[in-house]
């Protein structure tokens, strides 16, 4: 498996690819509604990609997309991060190397902090997200969402890593 950055013009390609490999409960999770399949204008929100403030990386497998993650800026320094990988390649550590590749390529384009929000019943989303972002702020919000806040300097503490386990 291969993680790069995914530039505009190929992201078509990947982002229908990705999509068709989410079974419904899996498009449920990801955009928090059912998404039976990709609108125009949902596919042409995906694909904006401009390297700065919309910029996205891509896993691969012998050059097929089985994964996407992607950063949004919602200011100067922030970014809202989301992630998609296909039914057969969830819970492989996809998930986790596009959130380290997109964490880095963050950090390059000099943002701060990270945020996104997840539906409370994904589980799996939740714990890649503690294993990823060690000291991520979880905030619950309105209909089951918890946001996710994680600062891209952050250093782990002893307390942290005592409030990871217990969490």
């Amino acid at each position: 498996m291969k993680v790069r950055e995914l530039h505009a013009a190929e992201a078509g390609h990947a982002v229908d690819a990705v999509f068709h490999g989410l079974s419904p409960r899996s498009r449920y999770l990801r955009f928090h509604a059912p998404v039976p399949r990709l609108t125009a204008s949902m596919r042409r929100r995906l694909t904006d990609l401009d390297g700065r403030r919309k910029v996205a990386v891509v896993a691969e497998c012998r050059r097929a997309p089985v994964g996407i993650a992607r950063l949004i800026a919602t200011g100067e320094d922030t970014a809202e991060i989301a992630l998609a990988v296909v039914d057969p390649w969830q819970r492989k550590g996809v998930g986790t190397e596009l959130m380290a590749a997109l964490s880095r390529l963050a950090a390059d384009l000099d943002y701060v902090e990270l945020h996104g929000d997840v539906l409370g019943e994904n589980q799996p989303m939740l714990r890649l997200v503690a294993r990823v972002f060690p000291g991520a702020r979880l905030t619950r919000e309105e209909d089951d969402v918890i946001r996710v806040s994680y600062p891209l300097n952050y250093q782990l503490t002893h307390e942290d890593l005592v409030a990871g386990l217990r969490w």
